[in-house]
Formats: C-alpha cells, structure tokens, sequence
C-alpha cells in the first residue's frame, strides 16, 4: 500500500503563493529583508521537472557536466561521482537506463528570509526497495538569489515511504535556524561534526542503528583483513545543512559529510582498482601497496528538542565514493 507523503500546502495557500510570484513582478520584493515564501508550487514542480529530466539525461549519456546543471552541494557531488564512475565503465553512455518519472507529487514550503532558501519536493517514483514497493524521494531544493536556478541538494528516502511529521502553520512549514537558537538538542549548524565525532569515539547523542553503532561495528571487523588494513577518518562538511521543525518540536534535518579510507596491504601485495572506480580515479593508475579513497555522505536525521531529551535518530544515509588516488 503506498503511502501518502505528510508534506502538505493547501490549495489556499498555494493560490497566495502564486499571487505573491505575480506581484513581484510588478513590485520591488526585497527577499534579503521579507519573509515570504521560498516558491511558488508552480516554480517547484517545474523545478522537480528540471531535475528529473537531467537525472535521467545524465544517467542515459554518462556525462558529468549535466549534474551541475540540476544538483548542488552533497547531492552533486554523490551523483556527478556515480556518473564519473559509470563512464568509466561505459564510456559510450548507457541508452537502455530506465527514466526516473514521479507521481503523486507534493511540495513543502516554509517562509523564510534572506538567502539561501529552500524547499522540499516529494514523489512517488517508479524505483522499488527490496520488498518491492515503490520508494518515495525526498529532494531539497536550494538557492542563493532570486536570479539562481533551483538545484537538488539533497536526497532520502524513508523506510515505509514514512516521512517524519513536520509542523505546518498556515500551510507553510517552518525553518530551522541553523545556530544556536535552533531549540535543538545540537543545532544543525554543529550536527555533521558531532556525527564525525561519534563515529570516531562511539560517544554522543545518536540512537542505536545501521548507520550508528552497527557501522561502527561493520568498520571494526572490516578494519583488519588476511594482508589488507583498513584505516578511517571522518570529516566535517562545510556545506550547509537543511532543517524543517517537526510536530514534536524537534526537526528534520539534513546535513553532510566526508570520510576517508586508507588501504594498506602486505608486501609483496598490490591494490587492484575495480572497473567501477577506475572513472574516478585521480592521478595515473599505478601499481600500489597504499590507497586513499574519499566518499560523501548525506544523512537525513531528526534532532529532538532540548526539552524533550531523547536521541538523533538516522533515517536515511547516502554515500559515493569521489575519488580513489594511489599513494
């Protein structure tokens, strides 16, 4: 049974929204100094329309430079390595990728001012998880000025096509700060370092999950092979995380990060590279006892509020491997 997204703009509000786009047009609207909202439903579904045709353009010709015109921040970086890594593999383009399409679409709107500003769009795709339903996605949108072009930044998906509950008022959701006044137990502003900090020690305020205690696990047991090591170091991410408030006055947030990997085999053993990370390699492919690999990662979280207590819970974890160099 598919389930419908809780993301929801009244029809009322929508017809507002769409009344201020046209009044601007006529008036100055300082954006820096208003609040307003971030866009019209019309100008988000033809943004999710844009990404989805150069989603599927990028995946059908392999061609990298087509990301930065849909995607931005975590999001491009992920998909334009993917797309960098496939090329390598197929170098010709892969005409039979199956298109990307949506249904059931919905766009969740907060008021905000200054820049940058952001939405979100969700629908109903035609990809299936593993128990064969399809997967609801949850794109964010970005800009930094009224003349840029919406850009994908981030990703997720929710098990169960689930999504968290977030607080609507007047048809419009509400943003985050991302400092300290945020209410949160750790302010999004401060939630990829302390992330980075929990996988490194084990300590902070994360729930129990696969992408929590049980990846430290998986790091640890894969951490010493029959003549390999494997060595970790997480990093902070400097691009900008997204936060919607939720019902029970947590929020909603996503955020980035980075990590790498040092491989290190015995001597007399050399580093193969697999054929689906030869298009990302950096530097001449040699023959090496040591290799560094960096991936991106975008997780979406809900934070409680301070006076809630309570733990960050993972939701949804996206990662790709950006480069692979010999050293």
């Amino acid at each position: 049974m598919t389930r419908r997204s809780p993301f929801r703009v009244p029809a009322a509000v929508t017809s507002a929204a769409a009344a201020l786009v046209m009044l601007s047009g006529c008036m100055t609207v300082h954006g820096e100094r208003e609040v307003l909202p971030a866009v019209s439903q019309a100008d988000a579904a033809k943004a999710l329309k844009q990404f989805t045709d150069g989603f599927n353009k990028a995946n059908r010709t392999l061609d990298p430079t087509v990301n930065t015109s849909i995607e931005s921040g975590a999001l491009l970086a992920i998909d334009q390595a993917q797309i960098k890594a496939a090329h390598g593999v197929r170098p010709n383009g892969n005409p039979n990728f199956n298109p990307l399409s949506f249904t059931d679409t919905h766009f969740t709107v907060p008021k905000q001012k200054g820049w940058p500003r952001f939405f979100i769009g969700d629908g109903l795709s035609n990809r299936r998880d593993r128990s064969g339903e399809n997967t609801r996605w949850f794109l964010v949108f970005s800009r930094d000025s009224i003349r840029a072009k919406w850009r994908a930044t981030y990703l997720a998906t929710f098990p169960g096509n689930n999504a968290p509950e977030l607080k609507v008022t007047g048809g419009y959701a509400e943003a985050v700060p991302v400092d300290g006044s945020s209410g949160l137990t750790v302010d999004p502003g401060k939630l990829s370092q302390a992330y980075v900090d929990y996988l490194g020690t084990g300590k902070g305020d994360f729930a129990p999950g696969q992408e929590t205690d049980q990846w430290r696990a998986r790091r640890a047991q894969g951490a010493n092979q029959p003549g390999a090591r494997i060595q970790w170091e997480d990093q902070a991410s400097d691009l900008p995380p997204v936060a919607l408030r939720t019902t029970d006055g947590g929020a909603l947030v996503f955020f980035s990060t980075v990590y790498h990997q040092q491989k290190t085999v015995s001597q007399g053993l050399m580093i193969t590279v697999p054929p689906e990370l030869r298009g990302i390699v950096e530097g001449p492919m040699k023959k090496t006892m040591r290799m560094a690999f960096t991936t991106v990662s975008g997780q979406a979280v809900t934070v409680p509020a301070k006076s809630a207590g309570g733990k960050i819970t993972v939701l949804n974890r996206i990662e790709a491997k950006t480069s692979v160099k010999a050293l």
